[in-house]
């Protein structure tokens, strides 16, 4: 079992740069595969980025790819999303997520409760 919990969400301008962070509980972390998801009241969830078990294997959405960086840290069971040049529609919950296997953007079995990112224009 994996307990995720999210932060460094908040409020920025158009053009800043926030940093989330994900703490997971357990002693098999480092055997996850880690991803973020965002979604907008009213719209379906969206994949964000995801990253392997090593950290050697990432992928992006094409919306924030070349802006947003995912990253993870094992010796502190923690995955960071770097978000820069926000734009008003990043605006969202982010949440992360985390599954056993190899998986990109579905099957995951363990979600955290989100933090709110808004970006003011």
């Amino acid at each position: 079992q994996v307990q995720l919990v999210e932060s460094g969400g908040g409020l920025v301008q158009a053009g800043g740069s926030l940093r989330l962070s994900c703490a997971a509980s357990g002693r098999t972390f480092s055997r996850y595969t880690m991803g973020w998801f965002r979604q907008v009241p009213g719209k379906e969830r969206e994949f964000v980025a995801s990253i392997s078990w090593s950290g050697e294997i990432t992928y992006y959405a094409d919306s924030v790819k070349g802006r947003f960086t995912i990253s993870r840290d094992n010796a502190k069971n923690t995955v960071y999303l770097q978000m820069n040049s926000l734009k008003a529609e990043d605006t969202a919950v982010y949440s992360c997520a985390g599954r056993d296997r190899f998986v990109v953007r579905s099957g995951y079995d363990y979600w955290g409760q989100g933090t709110q990112v808004t970006v003011s224009s």
